[in-house]
């Protein structure tokens, strides 16, 4: 009985991550976003033009997923070119050196319905920390091709120094011209494979 139990143990994880599903993310209707306070009184947005990421999950709701997902830092677009450049530069993310940014889930724990928080290790530079996203699924659906697609929408805010993302600037009334906090938004469309 003992062996039976040890064998059973043993192989129910591997039985699981066999039937995990790939889901790969559609570029086409996704989006990486974020916005930082500029000189206290206003928002600045911008965006990631090249991404990638994909989502195994076995379970139906998501709540088992591990999710991998990689950002071209030099796609960066805020709808100025001079910004742009700077944003590129080593006074922030230095693509030169550290052409991406990656994250890597540790646990996506389902707090109610369509309601979850993920964790994992987000890499920007040269600098990995913990971070926590809120996450809503919008649910699944098939597509006129008869491809499975699920819907997230996941946020979290950041503390760009954490990352030495360090450049600074003072306004004369003593406020920053850029803040150090960063709100990040993903609205991604995954694809079952």
């Amino acid at each position: 009985m003992k062996r039976l139990l040890f064998v059973v143990l043993i192989c129910s994880p591997l039985s699981i991550l066999a039937q995990a599903a790939t889901w790969k993310v559609d570029r086409d209707h996704s989006s990486v976003n974020f916005s930082v306070e500029h000189l206290v009184i206003s928002e600045v947005d911008g965006s990631f033009k090249s991404f990638d990421g994909e989502l195994k999950a076995a379970k139906p709701d998501f709540s088992d997923a591990r999710i991998n997902f990689t950002v071209d830092v030099s796609s960066v677009n805020t709808g100025n070119e001079p910004r742009d450049k700077h944003l590129r530069s080593n006074d922030f993310l230095n693509a030169e050196q550290y052409p991406k940014m990656s994250f890597k889930s540790t646990s996506l724990t389902k707090v109610s319905e369509g309601k979850y928080l993920l964790e994992g290790d987000l890499t920007i530079r040269d600098v990995t920390k913990r971070v926590k996203f809120n996450v809503s699924y919008g649910g699944t659906v098939k597509d006129a091709e008869n491809r499975q697609r699920a819907g997230f929408k996941a946020n979290t805010y950041i503390n760009r120094f954490d990352y030495n993302l360090k450049w600074d600037k003072l306004t004369e009334a003593g406020g920053t011209v850029v803040d150090k906090m960063v709100d990040i938004e993903l609205k991604l469309e995954f694809i079952k494979q």
